[in-house]
């Protein structure tokens, strides 16, 4: 997908790492989720910083904007697309952190997981 800039400069859309690329294949090869179902990203309250990303393969709904990340079908609803605008997503295996990492720019405060922001 390529990044859109609104009039306003803010980037609008989201970005994976190659390690997150990789990630996002090797799950896919592994749970083989429905042909008819794609990556969906979000966000959704809670978590301890009052939002947390959703990140799971469902079929796409009416009014989803769809994009292709390299080869990966991305579900996003539009009203989550505020909240993702500028985000890139990355995977790390290393022995601290383990998983897919959030770089946020939308976020005001995080919690130490990584996974909720606010």
């Amino acid at each position: 997908m390529e990044s859109l800039v609104l009039e306003s400069g803010i980037k609008k859309g989201v970005s994976l790492t190659p390690g997150a690329v990789k990630e996002i294949n090797r799950l896919l090869g592994e749970l083989k989720p429905g042909e008819n179902q794609a990556l969906r990203l979000g966000v959704k309250g809670g978590g301890c910083a009052g939002f947390t990303y959703i990140f799971e393969f469902d079929a796409p709904k009416d009014g989803d904007a769809i994009y292709n990340i390299d080869g990966i079908k991305i579900l996003v609803e539009p009203m989550h697309e505020l909240y993702l605008a500028g985000t890139e997503i990355d995977f790390q295996q290393g022995l601290n952190s383990r998983g897919f990492l959030y770089k946020n720019p939308n976020a005001s405060k995080t919690c130490g997981c990584g996974e909720s922001f606010g």
